[in-house]
């Protein structure tokens, strides 16, 4: 199972002015930028009057709409034709994203299944490996003939399903008996993907399939499992694990109206797949926010449901049904906490990963019926947060974050320790993966300059040997990667990974890259990519500090970012800007940043608090209209870290914040370049469309403001690499010619 034209009335004001020569060297010649109509629409909160002049870009589909993106787009166009260090950077990215490149395997008996892309080839394919030896990739083998031990097997390739190299499969589960393989096809980057069902005996994709949609979870079963029974939300209860029975998937799919669990067995219509779980249980109504998952425990014995309340979870509620009997009904695990608990069954007991009363996290044994708070606590809450945790060969492997730095403890499942996994320098690793039953797990590790190598640990020896390395073309001996701390405005420390070429001057000159994220309980770790690696490539510094509403030191941590704290995040990113500048890695006219989603608002907090502070900003993806982000796409499941305008209390702090309300007239921006496309069905690009003229229209410095819109990009990982380059291409090109010497002249004239 795994778990985003130039018809308009013309403007009087500064977006007439010319955007200056002040690129670098490249003496881009860019007009003003194209007039965009005004349609003011006035909204009143609470007796506050608020005035949108661009409303009418909210219609993604209308003529106008479009007329307006292809304008913005053949002015961003002509800018990135005139920047001479393009070619330099595509040939820079070509090597660094056309590599070969593997995903964790699942392991089923000695069979391994996983992604692979081949360094020349647009997208990842679907492999197996029957047993360990290491081979060469390969194809099918001829019909009537097995695959030779130790190659890698292709089983679902992309291009074969569509000539578009924006379409891209995903492996979503195999059953435990390797008889079947669920994966995804995606188009371009949108959240939403078809579910197929591959044949593993026959080599054949059965003529099920679930149609394209947002599903939180897929489970497989087989006829050969250990019990196969659904009891439908109405009727009659059924069991199927017979040899006629073909076997059947859960699967999760989330709907505006809440997140629905179903059973499909094979063979017949998904239309009449009965719903087994959702819309309400426990005398309490299910909500949209209320993502729920489902999943059956190794041994085909439960069937587990998890409820995850809002983005991220405040709470998360778990029940579970014993598919041995075809009566039995859904039990609670736990319910009603407001804490969070990730479950993992073995060997016949309950155990939950939790923050209930331990914000750094700790593991208990759940008793079904029992209070948490009665629960055996089998590793306790340390001074470094608990990240992740999983049993693999009947141990309890328990993934730390020490200062953001990744280690694993081992413990027996009574909860004593006996070793660890060490990793070697400061890096990202990710926990072991594998089954209870399974002697051997895999973890990968990587950092902001070493791509990941993709390990199997053997949980009996401890011996650990590479299942994958990719043979990248970046050479981690030439750069330094280290980990500094600051303080942010109020005092609070913030630690800050920052990455470049052995002897970049410290004088203030060198360009420096950073970027931020901030939000969700998510910990951004020192992990590689290709993007970041091209940009230290080409001679500059690389930054990213742990901003607060992260995950890097618990819930603590988390909290003291969201709702009315959200503040923090911003004043902790600017502390690190000041930071860099004052110890000289950079200087202002050479800072450029970059964040996309959530961190896109981020980059809208900061060219609107902070003008003076940035050279360049790319705001990919991003939430900036706070006020109205709730009523599109995803954004109602958000209300758990932001809040809602819709409540007096919350529209105080947004309205306070919120980028798109507080662009001023006059306001001398730096380089801007908003990033979006019509594939993001996650956050709705209207955000990127209303931000762009609003700022050109605004901006007194000259300086570029540039709207960079596809229709295939979007939130999901999916487009091709070759469209990869061509984006990330985009992307560093503005940011390093934006960046140049001629840049600090023009924000020192004299």
């Amino acid at each position: 199972m795994r778990l985003l034209l130039p018809f308009f009335l013309l403007l009087v004001g500064p977006a007439l002015v010319a955007a200056q020569a002040i690129h670098g060297g490249d003496h881009i010649n860019l007009p003003a930028p194209p007039p965009t109509d005004k349609d003011p629409v006035v909204d009143t909160y609470f007796g506050t009057r608020i005035t949108d002049d661009y409303r009418w870009l909210e219609d993604a589909k209308s003529a106008e709409t479009r007329a307006f993106i292809d304008a913005q787009m053949a002015y961003t166009d002509r800018y990135l034709k005139q920047a001479r260090v393009r070619p330099e950077l595509v040939d820079k990215l070509d090597p660094l994203i056309h590599v070969t490149s593997w995903s964790m395997p699942i392991q089923r008996g000695d069979s391994y299944f996983f992604m692979k892309g081949l360094s020349d080839e647009e997208q990842s394919s679907i492999y197996v490996r029957h047993g360990w030896a290491t081979g060469a990739s390969g194809g099918l083998p001829p019909k009537g003939q097995t695959a030779e031990r130790g190659k890698d097997v292709r089983l679902v390739d992309p291009a074969a399903l569509s000539r578009d190299p924006n379409t891209s499969v995903s492996l979503l589960a195999v059953s435990q008996d390797a008889s079947l393989l669920a994966y995804g096809v995606r188009q371009g980057g949108a959240d939403e993907q078809e579910v197929h069902f591959l044949n593993l005996k026959t080599g054949k994709t059965l003529e099920d399939s679930l149609p394209a949609d947002r599903y939180n979870s897929i489970d497989l079963v087989t006829s050969s499992a250990k019990g196969m029974v659904h009891k439908p939300a109405q009727g009659k209860a059924q069991a199927f694990n017979g040899s006629q029975d073909a076997g059947g998937v859960y699967y999760s799919r989330f709907t505006h109206k809440g997140s629905l669990v179903y059973l499909h067995k094979f063979g017949t219509r998904v239309s009449a797949d009965p719903l087994l779980f959702g819309r309400e249980f426990h005398s309490e109504p299910l909500e949209e926010r209320d993502l729920i998952s489902a999943h059956v425990t190794e041994d085909g014995h439960y069937l587990v449901v998890e409820i995850h309340r809002g983005v991220p979870a405040s709470r998360v509620d778990v029940v579970f049904r014993d598919l041995t009997k075809p009566d039995a009904v859904f039990e609670i695990l736990v319910w009603g906490f407001e804490s969070r608990f990730e479950t993992m069954y073995a060997d016949g007991e309950w155990y939950v990963r939790t923050d209930y009363r331990a914000s750094n996290g700790c593991v208990l044994k759940a008793m079904p019926g029992i209070a948490p708070e009665a629960w055996h606590v089998i590793v306790p809450e340390g001074k470094d947060v608990m990240d992740g945790a999983s049993i693999v060969g009947h141990k309890l492997f328990v993934h730390r974050l020490k200062d953001v730095k990744s280690d694993t403890e081992i413990y027996t499942l009574q909860g004593k320790s006996v070793g660890s996994i060490r990793y070697e320098g400061i890096g990202d690793a990710s926990g072991l993966s594998g089954e209870v039953a399974d002697r051997y797990g895999f973890f990968t590790f990587q950092s902001l300059i070493q791509p990941p190598t993709i390990d199997r640990y053997d949980t009996v020896t401890g011996k650990q040997e590479v299942f994958a390395q990719p043979r990248t073309p970046f050479d981690s001996s030439e750069y330094e990667l280290k980990q500094v701390f600051y303080k942010s405005k109020d005092g609070t420390r913030i630690p800050m990974f920052v990455a470049g070429k052995k002897g970049l001057p410290m004088d203030g000159s060198a360009r420096l890259l950073m970027t931020g994220y901030g939000g969700f309980n998510l910990s951004e770790t020192p992990a590689w990519n290709p993007l970041w690696a091209a940009w230290m490539e080409q001679g500059g510094w690389f930054a990213l500090p742990n901003l607060r509403a992260g995950g890097e030191y618990g819930e603590t941590w988390h909290k003291a970012g969201m709702f009315e704290k959200k503040q923090n995040v911003f004043d902790d990113f600017y502390a690190a800007a000041e930071y860099l500048i004052a110890e000289k890695y950079t200087s202002t006219p050479h800072l450029a940043i970059s964040g996309r989603s959530n961190g896109g608002l981020l980059m809208g907090a900061a060219m609107t608090q902070r003008p003076d502070l940035f050279g360049a900003i790319w705001c990919g993806y991003p939430l900036l209209d706070m006020l109205r982000y709730q009523k599109f796409e995803m954004g109602r499941l958000w209300t758990t870290e932001y809040g809602s305008a819709e409540n007096e209390k919350d529209f105080a702090y947004l309205r306070k914040y919120s980028p798109y309300q507080n662009v001023k007239a006059g306001t001398a921006y730096p380089a801007i370049m908003f990033f979006t496309g019509d594939s993001d069905t996650r956050v709705d690009p209207l955000h990127a469309r209303k931000m762009t003229p609003l700022v050109q229209a605004a901006s007194s410095s000259g300086r570029p403001v540039l709207l960079h819109y596809s229709v295939k990009s979007g939130h999901s990982a999916g487009v091709a690499a070759g469209q990869l380059i061509e984006d990330y291409a985009d992307q560093l090109t503005f940011l390093w010619t934006e960046t140049g010497s001629a840049a600090q002249k023009a924000a020192n004239p004299k």
